[in-house]
């Protein structure tokens, strides 16, 4: 089951502090002396889908590891080893590695100093990876605070917005769909494929029923074949996935299926066969700089062979 949104709130406000100091330049290589971070030409054949206007590979580099918000079951040092290892520098590392394999896009929600960090791969270490965010500003009636935080992303060179899964989540069991919607046009009329994301089915099944007009959606999918999918102590975020897989069959819009290794516990040969299979035209995958090269290899194998599927390709 997904977690509970204020559970969730209250992980994000607790780890934001030490994440935001280390993105802060706070620990590890910080010397931009330590050489540019930009990535050579992609490598050839990893395959692509549009989302709108936007050319996206097929897999995408998932943005919480960076943030250092990592699910990590009830391992708590976890949280703050992700935040020592993945220094500013690192976190460019990873970024040019990406899209020298092929990766060329990313999806990240917004903590405080992340989008800077992302302007400046771009403006000083030559960086050429897209943004998709989440803003994660309040969504309140009116949406005040929210388009003031479109807006900066926008100016700071977001490629493409989306509502976050937790802000989705929430507003549809509060019958709120209206704020989603507004949203999504909000986006739109800026420019930029607009999404909508969600952990919970239903956020995907009221938004296909009140007709909000998203051009994509990130969903959670994942099977429950790991021994950590019943304790469901941060371990599980695809509480239906059979019911997801025939829901989306009819859903002709482009999913990006992230959570498809659940936060580590299932194998990416694994995942990205169960998910490529079962529906989804990307997947959001989450890694550190020395998973991306076999990753990608798999993701390219597991692709090409993703011929038979019973939801034909949206994008």
């Amino acid at each position: 089951m997904p977690q509970p949104i204020d559970r969730r709130e209250f992980v994000v406000s607790s780890v934001l502090a030490s994440a935001g100091a280390a993105l802060g330049l706070g620990t590890g290589r910080t010397d931009a002396a330590d050489g540019p971070a930009a990535p050579p030409a992609p490598a050839a054949g990893m395959p692509k889908g549009r989302i709108g206007k936007l050319e996206v590979s097929r897999i995408l580099l998932g943005g919480n590891l960076l943030t250092h918000f990592t699910h990590s079951r009830d391992l708590s040092y976890v949280y703050r080893l992700t935040a020592h290892y993945n220094t500013k520098e690192k976190i460019f590392e990873t970024m040019a590695l990406a899209e020298a394999r092929g990766i060329d896009t990313l999806s990240i929600h917004n903590p405080p100093g992340i989008i800077e960090m992302l302007e400046e791969y771009r403006e000083k270490r030559g960086g050429k990876i897209k943004w998709i965010v989440c803003p994660i500003a309040p969504m309140e009636e009116g949406l005040a605070a929210y388009k003031t935080m479109v807006q900066q992303l926008l100016d700071l060179g977001t490629d493409s917005l989306y509502v976050w899964g937790v802000h989705a989540d929430g507003l549809v069991a509060q019958k709120k769909v209206h704020l989603i919607a507004q949203a999504v046009e909000l986006f739109k009329s800026k420019g930029v494929p607009a999404g909508v994301g969600g952990h919970n089915l239903d956020v995907i099944k009221a938004c296909e029923k009140e007709g909000v007009n998203a051009d994509f959606y990130l969903k959670t999918l994942h099977h429950h074949n790991y021994p950590s999918a019943t304790p469901n102590h941060d371990s599980s975020w695809c509480a239906n996935p059979e019911e997801t897989v025939e829901f989306m069959k009819g859903v002709k819009r482009p999913w990006i299926a992230y959570k498809t290794m659940a936060a580590g516990a299932i194998p990416p040969a694994d995942a990205f066969k169960w998910a490529f299979a079962n529906g989804a035209d990307f997947v959001l995958a989450g890694m550190f700089d020395f998973e991306i090269e076999e990753d990608v290899k798999i993701a390219r194998d597991t692709f090409a062979a993703a011929r038979e599927r019973a939801r034909p390709w949206c994008a």
